[in-house]
């Protein structure tokens, strides 16, 4: 599979000169990751392509901790990287996408170059964006001029900058009609569970983290999403998730910018690092 023109298969102007200043990210965000891969995966598409990839330098349970870097190094880059960072991000991850398609043998049609399940991926990036600021951050700052932002996390790749809804009630309405066209194969459910309980982690750190990994991500998911996923949010569970909120937003609101945005700030630094000194991307 020939690898697209990142800068010629949509116009320039389509993603590029975006400005997305407004997107505050918070590192607690990476509190909700496992929920928000979990949203992500639910459209079966790609689910599928995440769960059959060849890639296995991007396996999170091969390589959890490289996973991990390039996925925040992405939301990093998209969210407060300038037009040439997201350019060069582009490139990267669109040789590592040339490889995930579908085949024969799988139970779902897709390719990691569809603009219109990368715009699902980008709209759970979003919508995750959202719930972190609610939870932790300014909810003030969430506004149409911040949505309108938001669409780097999607244009930072193949899609149109005109495929996101024009507004947030647009948003909510292809949110909605999207999440109702939803399944959750027996397959991808047991990979997320194993997402939620920390199994890439290794059993030691599973053993004794996966069962906190587990109320933050069920915590955090839409209770459509848990009713797809068959887990229920016992009471004890919600106590656990409200009282480690309140704590880490009381810490969060009082820590210096440059802390409240660590580690998204030093993986920028580090994506334009290795790209100063040509160093792969992911």
């Amino acid at each position: 599979m020939t690898v697209p023109d990142t800068q010629s298969d949509h116009p320039a102007t389509a993603r590029d000169e975006i400005d997305s200043s407004d997107l505050t990210m918070l590192g607690a965000a990476a509190l909700a990751g496992p929920a928000n891969v979990i949203m992500q995966l639910a459209m079966p598409a790609v689910g599928y392509g995440v769960y059959e990839s060849r890639v296995d330098s991007g396996n999170l349970f091969k390589h959890p901790v490289k996973r991990t870097r390039t996925t925040l190094s992405y939301l990093a880059v998209a969210a407060m990287g300038s037009p040439s960072d997201r350019r060069a991000y582009r490139r990267a991850v669109g040789r590592a996408h040339a490889r995930v398609h579908s085949t024969p043998d799988s139970p779902v049609t897709y390719n990691a170059f569809d603009p219109a399940l990368q715009l699902w991926v980008a709209a759970c990036l979003y919508k995750g964006w959202e719930d972190v600021q609610r939870i932790y951050g300014d909810p003030s700052i969430i506004s149409e001029e911040t949505y309108r932002a938001g669409a780097v996390m999607g244009t930072t790749l193949q899609v149109p900058q005109h495929m996101w809804p024009a507004t947030r009630a647009d948003f909510e309405t292809y949110w909605q009609k999207t999440i109702s066209t939803l399944e959750i194969d027996p397959p991808i459910r047991e990979h997320l569970l194993a997402i939620a309980r920390m199994e890439f982690a290794g059993p030691v750190v599973s053993r004794l983290g996966g069962w906190w990994s587990y109320i933050m991500t069920i915590g955090f998911l839409p209770e459509d999403f848990r009713d797809k996923m068959d887990v229920e949010f016992t009471p004890r569970q919600q106590t656990v998730f409200d009282v480690h909120n309140a704590i880490v937003r009381r810490v969060v609101r009082h820590l210096p910018k440059p802390l409240q945005q660590f580690p998204f700030n030093v993986l920028l630094a580090d994506v334009r690092r290795r790209i100063r000194t040509d160093r792969p991307l992911v």
